[in-house]
Parts: C-alpha cells; structure tokens; sequence
C-alpha cells in the first residue's frame, strides 16, 4: 500500500482515490466561477476609476475650511482670506443650532475674520464713541465698508455690519459665545444679560438654543486634552498590558487540549448546582408562605400588577417557578445523558483544534493580514465618499425675510443678482452661499455614486473578510487529512492556502461576497428609511419595516454561516461557490445535534476564554494604575483619569483575546466539517482510513485496519 493507490468510494458514490502521500487539500485545482471574477475585477477598476474621478472634482477643502457667504475659503492661502482663519457670524441668535452653523445653513452674514470678538458691543454704542471704538468694530464688517456715520438702519437692512458682538471663542474654526458658569447660572464674560443692537436688553440664555450643546463639548475639550495627556504618559504600559493579553490568549489556546473538559463539565455541573438550588430556594418560599393570609390567591385572582413584588407573596408564583425549574434541570440532565457522546466529540475536536494551532502557529497572526486589508478598504472608501460629497459647485440663495420676500431661499447668481428686482422687491435680501450642489449630469447623480461607493465598499471588506476563512480552512484541513502529524503537513501550509485562494478561488469568494454585501445594502436602506420615518404617525409603515428589518438581519446571520462552511468546501475540494455551499450545507443538516452541539460548547469556551483574558489583564491593570501594586519596580504614572488607560487596556485585551480565538473557531469549524466529511467517505479499512485522531476513533467505538502516524 505505501507505493500504490487504492480506490475508495466518496459520499456521493463516485470513485476517489486513496493516495498514502496525500498531506492536505487537493492540489490539482481548476479556476471556479470565473464570470463572477471578472466582474469583480471590473467593478474593482470602476471603484478605481470612481476615486480618479472624485479626486478631479472633488475639493476636501470644503470640509477642512469654513466658507463665508461669498462661498470663500477662509485660512485659503493666497488669497485675501489667508490670515482670516475664522468664520464669523453676523446675528448668531438665527442660527438654531451647533449642527446648523456647521453645516453652513444658519441665514445670517458669514465672514471670515482672523480672530473673534472679545468683548461685548453694538453698532449704535460704536457709533456713539466712533474714534474709540470704528478701528476695532470695522474687522467685523463685511471688507471695504467704512461708513460707520451710515444710519443704524440701513446697514441692518444691508447687513454691512453686525449689530452686536459677543466675546467669543472659535471651536470648529467657527465663533461661538465664549459660555460659562457662574455659581450655576450661564454667563458669558461674566454677564447675564446684553444689547442686541437693536435697543433690547437680551438675556444670555437667549443664545443659548442657538449654540445648543456648545458648552458641553468645550467642556468635553479639555476632558479632551486630559485624556490625551493620559495617553502621551501611559502609552507603554498599555502596549505592556497588550501584549500580556496575546501571550494569555496564545497560551489558553494551547492549554485548550488539556483543559477543555475539565472547564465545560464544570460549568455544566455548576449550571445543574444554581438551578438545584433554586427549586430548593422555591420550595423553601412555597413552604413558608402556607398558611399567611392572602398567600393562597391565584395569579388569576389578582389580575395585572405593576408592583410585581404583589406576585412574589404569592404560593402559586413560587410553584410556576418551581415547576419551571424542575423542568430545566430534568431537559440539561437527559440532554446531557443522550448527548454525552456528542459532547465528547465537540471536546475531542477542540482539543484537535488547540493541537492543529500548536503545529501552525502562523495562522494566529494572519488577522492582522485581514485587518490592513479592511482598513485599506476603509480609508478608500471614506475618502472617495469626501471627494464626492465635496464634488459641487458653490450654490447661493436668497437671503431675506421670508414672511415679507417671495424669492427668499431661491438660487441667486451673485454676478448679476444687483441687476435684477430682487433687491428693490426685497430690501435688504442678499445673494449668499449656502451650501455644494450643481446641475450636470456628474452631480444630478452623486447620491447614485455615494450608494456605489457603500456597495462596492461592502463586498470588498466581506472579500478579505472569506480570503481569510478560505486561507485557514486550507491551512487547517492540511492538518487534518495529514496521515502521520506533524510529518505529513506540507510546508508552509498558510502561505501556500492563500495562494490557493488567490489563484484558483477569487471568483468564488467575490460571489459568496457579492451575495452578502447585496443583503447587508438593503439592511443600509432599511435603516436609512427607519430613520427617515421615526417621525412618522403611520403605524403599519413602521410594523412593515421593522419585520423587514428582522428578515433581513436572520437572513444575513444565516448567509454568513452558508458562506463560511462554503469557503471551508472551497478550500478542501476546489469547487465552486454554489456546489461548496449545497454540500457544506447538506452535510451539515445530515449532522445537525453534532453541529448544535459543537457551536454552542465552543461558544461557551471562547467566550470565557476572552472574559478570562480580559478580566485577568484589566485587573492586573487596575491595581497598577490606582498604584497598589508596582510593577518591575516602576510605579504607575501620575494619571487625570486612571479609568482612561484600564479601559484601553480591557477593550484592547478583549479585541487581541477576540483576534486569537477568531482563527480558533475557524479551525474548529474546519477540523469539524473535514471529520463528517471523514466519516462519510472512509470505513477504516485499509484502502480508506480514517484521518481523525486516535480520540476521536476511540469516542466512536471505530478504529482503523492500518494506521499511520497516530
């Protein structure tokens, strides 16, 4: 047998061949689903060709630079706005909102000045003492105006110069009220109240709707520049305390083969103890409560209470509960009678897991292959969504009162807008920017390219997101259908399953993506549309879209399960897309306990695992932080916020533990499917032995004729 090949019969009866030298998945592939690998190459070059594009019409500057109400950049170099960084507004009490001055909606004069207003003042008093006070105002008006002996009315209804102006600090390269408290009361330079300009005394808290929140986030400002002190002394310790966390979750992977048992069965036997004790503790309550009186009424008696303490000073409360957990206990203990030799399995093939892990420890490191790919994917799509978004041409409207001008808010052309009626029908309305737009046929069509941009952006990350699958399942199952391990492994079994993936199987894993990023769009649109509606009265609408949303979300779960067994097939046999996916899934449905069982006994490892990792580093990091404990003989640094380092330390730890047992459960998985798949196709002779472990043959009361290297 050592020099032959022995025919054997596989699952669906066609002849295989039995090869002893045979180390891993099948090498002698064909190119599969070609047609979808072509479209993705050229969706790819569109994607491209639609960032080329953005770029040239594009201009970032729009985002990164306030723009006045000539649509000029302020802080632009070279032009006359270069040393005028800040934008100002004229009437700040129009503006209803932070997110409207933002976003250049508020309807008030903007202009660009280098630096805001310090103190409190009003046209009519700069008036009054004009050499003192012109020099200073006149930075606030619009460039060019030096009539300061202009009557007060005139330039409000031209607004060549603000009425007032308010101590102001910029935030966003914006001027807002420079807001404080003073022993609870909301000042600004120490006042309560000022002159609008127009003779009324103004309350601050009139400014307060439209700079709603402002003094929050300057507040959050100098939490801010705490926390990134915080970071600037601590930045070492946390990388410490990552790496820590990696050696943890690399050495629980390893100790998984050893371990696995010992921390299921006594999780198990724990669940059985709470829940014993809580029938005791319900007959115990049952048993006190006789003969008090009132204890004796039904549920039904008493009817629907919103004090549910009512309930629990009831006898048949106490024994619905009592019932209920008798019947919890007896369903976990047939369960686990009936299902002991599945568990057992699921054990057996986690401690498989954790000894395949040991032997290519290169695959623990691979997702970080798969995060530079998805930051890479992110970082194109978030710059191209900024070229589009900034792709328009400076749009202006009619500024004037609405109630009193029918052509307040209609687009206006600032070249000739002094030439029409506007200003004579409307005194006072101005031609101003309000925001990027355009007519062409490139910009009546930016929504439609934004949606590409987020569709294209989705199949993408779902593409490395299965050529990483892919390439561990083939890494793994060389591990698996390797006859005598470690000898049989092939050499650099991850690098030569990527460039298996890559090669032969682009194609398939573009369509597996494709389907998945079709149904995560929708998802996209349906949260859109939600939120679109959360003001809206019609109940069915709501009920509609909210079922919508939940098919769509179970059918997603379900698609990615479908595409990661599919990927498994993909890398094993070297078939395409849909056959993978019909024989991953009928070969699961064929073993459905078997798969229950294993996802959740993993489930319960891998996550204790990472609470384990994280908990047992963030506790180490607590007692470091608040200086309880030094470490190496170095003392924690002096912190504004200890909570700031911890927290990066547990979430950091958990996401590296997550990393790890990531590329676990993607061995499990794949180990699981090549042992059915081991089951189906071999009998233990010794023209077709099985390849699981001597464990695994041990749990099944099977053994092999001949066996190699076990």
């Amino acid at each position: 047998m050592a020099n032959t090949e022995e025919s054997y019969y596989g699952k669906n009866g066609e002849p295989r061949k039995f090869d002893p030298k045979f180390s891993g998945p099948i090498h002698n592939r064909h190119c599969t689903d070609v047609l979808c690998c072509v479209i993705f190459v050229v969706v790819i070059l569109g994607y491209i060709a639609l960032g080329i594009v953005a770029w040239v019409h594009g201009d970032p500057r729009k985002v990164a630079y306030p723009t006045d109400s000539y649509g000029q950049f302020c802080g632009q170099k070279d032009t006359p706005n270069e040393n005028k960084t800040i934008l100002f507004y004229f009437n700040i009490l129009k503006c209803a909102s932070p997110i409207v001055l933002i976003n250049l909606q508020c309807p008030t004069t903007q202009l660009c000045v280098s630096k805001c207003p310090d103190r409190f003042a009003t046209y009519i008093e700069m008036q009054s003492s004009y050499r003192s006070y012109w020099e200073y105002y006149r930075q606030f008006c619009k460039p060019g105006f030096n009539k300061p002996r202009k009557s007060v009315t005139q330039v409000m209804r031209d607004e060549d110069c603000p009425s007032m102006i308010i101590p102001s600090r910029p935030f966003l390269k914006r001027c807002f009220p420079d807001f404080s408290t003073k022993n609870g009361v909301l000042t600004v330079a120490n006042q309560t109240t000022f002159k609008d300009g127009r003779g009324k005394t103004r309350n601050v808290t009139d400014l307060r709707e439209a700079a709603n929140g402002i003094n929050n986030v300057l507040d959050a400002r100098s939490v801010g520049m705490k926390i990134f002190e915080d970071y600037a002394s601590s930045w070492y310790w946390i990388l410490i305390g990552l790496f820590i966390a990696m050696v943890v979750s690399l050495l629980f992977l390893i100790l998984l083969r050893f371990i696995a048992g010992v921390l299921f069965w006594i999780f198990i036997f724990g669940v059985i103890g709470i829940i014993g004790y809580g029938i005791w503790h319900c007959y115990w309550e049952y048993h006190h409560l006789r003969g008090i009186p009132g204890s004796d009424l039904t549920i039904y008696d008493i009817g629907f209470q919103t004090d549910f303490r009512v309930y629990l000073q009831l006898r048949q409360t106490w024994l619905a509960f009592m019932v209920l957990l008798c019947i919890v206990e007896v369903v976990i203990i047939l369960m686990l009678i009936f299902l002991r030799n599945r568990i057992r399995i699921a054990i057996a093939l986690l401690k498989e897991g954790s000894r395949a892990i040991g032997y290519i420890m290169s695959t623990l490191f691979y997702p970080i292959i798969t995060f530079i790919l998805i930051a890479i994917c992110i970082s194109y799509w978030a710059v191209t969504a900024v070229f589009l978004a900034t792709s328009g041409e400076p749009v202006y409207k009619v500024m004037a009162n609405q109630s009193l001008c029918k052509y307040a808010n209609l687009t206006c052309y600032p070249e000739t807008f002094n030439t029409t009626n506007v200003t004579k029908l409307c005194p006072g309305a101005q031609c101003t920017f309000a925001f990027y737009g355009g007519e062409s046929l490139y910009h009546r069509y930016i929504l439609v390219l934004q949606i590409f941009n987020v569709f294209v952006f989705l199949w993408l990350v779902n593409f490395a997101i299965a050529l990483g699958q892919c390439t561990l399942a083939g890494a793994f199952a060389s591990y698996y259908w390797a006859f005598r391990k470690p000898a049989d492994i092939p050499t650099c079994p991850l690098f030569a399953s990527f460039g298996r993936a890559i090669r032969y199987h682009t194609g398939s894993l573009a369509f597996g993506s494709l389907i998945l990023a079709v149904v995560q769009l929708i998802r996209v649109i349906l949260e859109y549309l939600d939120h679109k509606l959360k003001g809206s009265q019609n109940a069915f609408a709501k009920f509609l879209l909210c079922c919508l949303k939940c098919c769509f979300w179970c059918l997603e779960k379900f698609l990615k399960f479908i595409n990661r067994n599919a990927y498994i097939m993909i890398a094993i046999y070297g078939k395409n897309f849909c056959t993978s996916a019909r024989e991953a899934f009928f070969l699961l449905m064929r073993n459905v306990v078997r798969v229950a069982v294993l996802d959740k006994v993993t489930d319960f490892l891998l996550f204790l695992g990472k609470i384990l990792v994280a908990g047992g580093v963030g506790v180490l990091a607590f007692f470091f932080f608040t200086h309880r404990i030094p470490i190496f003989t170095h003392e924690a640094p002096s912190l504004n916020y200890y909570w700031v380092p911890l927290l990066t330390v547990i979430i950091g730890s958990y996401l590296v533990a997550h990393g790890f047992f990531s590329v676990y459960a993607m061995c499990v998985d794949t180990l699981f499917l090549c042992f059915l798949e081991d089951l189906e196709s071999q009998d233990g002779s010794s023209a077709r032995p099985y390849y699981m472990s001597k464990s695994l043959l041990k749990i099944l009361n099977k053994k092999n004729m001949q066996i190699k290297g076990q």
